[in-house]
């Protein structure tokens, strides 16, 4: 509870301060603090799920059939986009493992080139972690990478687009915009069943997946149920910064501090990358490059579909690059890495 207090007081001083996203960044960045101090915060894992619930049904409404229908005209883009992912996260991998093959020494040369190549992988943090853990990896080192990362990017790109002046370029708004509560009801209960399914299956990020697919679906079809109030869209966000900002404990300040400061490096420097990448795309497809940026960031999917809403920048187009590079990570990053793995040995 005093967690929530502590969120809930640093959004409404972010908003006073007019930052970009400021349900979402205040929370995170008090909460990171003060854990980093050895704080006992707190992240109930039922409050994070139902953030992620919450925003993946919102990001849905955004799925009209007209926008279904430019979001097909660009699978070529979603490919690139996949396929630059991949391509830079070997790259960030292999420079992780130059950079510190005379550092882990604890590390044996099998441990090193697992862990450096998970870390670098651009996917979710508790995916990749695992992963990696099946594979002998150190996982300490690959969550340390992937939270740094992230953070990092959630906290620069919004006020890079702020800073920019870019914000009210979405090509659509959802085809819905007034609350009805029968409506939100019935939404809410097909998006539960879609995120349980998910979770039973085993997916990847089951609570955002499954609410979000289910409500594309439905938004897809022409049906128009009700909005998101405005209110449940910032506690969303809210408990997701809270759940990302409980992650930076003490002991991850104490890990390896040589590791962190070359990850943080890298990561800005990735995001160079994918600004220019983005760049060069927007002069193939026609879209903005603030949406591109934020659709081939080195950031989560959450948070950067969040900050497209909030400034509405693309919202659908830059949650359909996300969404297709989680899932072709989650696919790909063993199968590459056992081909990547019998490179460097060869």
């Amino acid at each position: 509870m005093l967690t929530l207090v502590l969120a809930w007081l640093a959004a409404r001083a972010c908003v006073a301060l007019n930052t970009p996203i400021p349900w979402m960044i205040g929370p995170l960045v008090s909460v990171s603090l003060l854990s980093m101090l050895g704080v006992p915060t707190e992240s109930w894992t039922p409050f994070r799920n139902a953030g992620q619930w919450v925003i993946g049904a919102a990001l849905g409404l955004y799925f009209t059939p007209e926008v279904g229908s430019l979001i097909a005209g660009l699978w070529w883009a979603v490919v690139l986009g996949v396929l630059w992912a991949l391509t830079l996260g070997i790259a960030f991998g292999a420079w992780l493992r130059r950079v510190h093959a005379g550092h882990l020494t604890a590390l044996s040369p099998e441990q090193l080139r697992t862990t450096t190549y998970f870390s670098g992988a651009i996917g979710g943090a508790s995916e990749m972690t695992l992963i990696a853990e099946r594979q002998g990896a150190r996982t300490d080192l690959v969550a340390a990478a992937h939270s740094l990362r992230v953070l990092l990017v959630t906290l620069t790109i919004p006020f890079a687009m702020q800073f920019w002046g870019v914000a009210h370029l979405d090509l659509s708004t959802p085809g819905v915009r007034d609350v009805h509560v029968t409506g939100l009801l019935l939404l809410g209960a097909m998006t539960l069943l879609g995120a349980l399914a998910m979770q039973r299956l085993g997916r990847a990020n089951p609570w955002f997946m499954g609410a979000l697919l289910v409500t594309m679906l439905i938004t897809l079809s022409g049906t128009q149920l009700s909005a998101i109030p405005g209110w449940l869209s910032a506690s969303a966000q809210l408990l997701i910064g809270i759940s990302l900002g409980v992650r930076f404990t003490p002991v991850f300040v104490h890990t390896a501090p040589r590791w962190l400061a070359s990850v943080a490096f890298a990561s800005v420097v990735m995001m160079g990358l994918c600004a220019a990448f983005a760049w060069g795309m927007s002069m193939l497809t026609g879209l903005h490059p603030a949406t591109l940026i934020l659709g081939t960031s080195p950031g989560g999917i959450a948070e950067m579909s969040i900050t497209a809403k909030v400034l509405q920048l693309g919202v659908p187009v830059v949650t359909a690059f996300q969404v297709c590079r989680l899932v072709a990570v989650l696919i790909l990053a063993e199968p590459v890495y056992h081909w990547w793995r019998k490179r460097q040995q060869a």
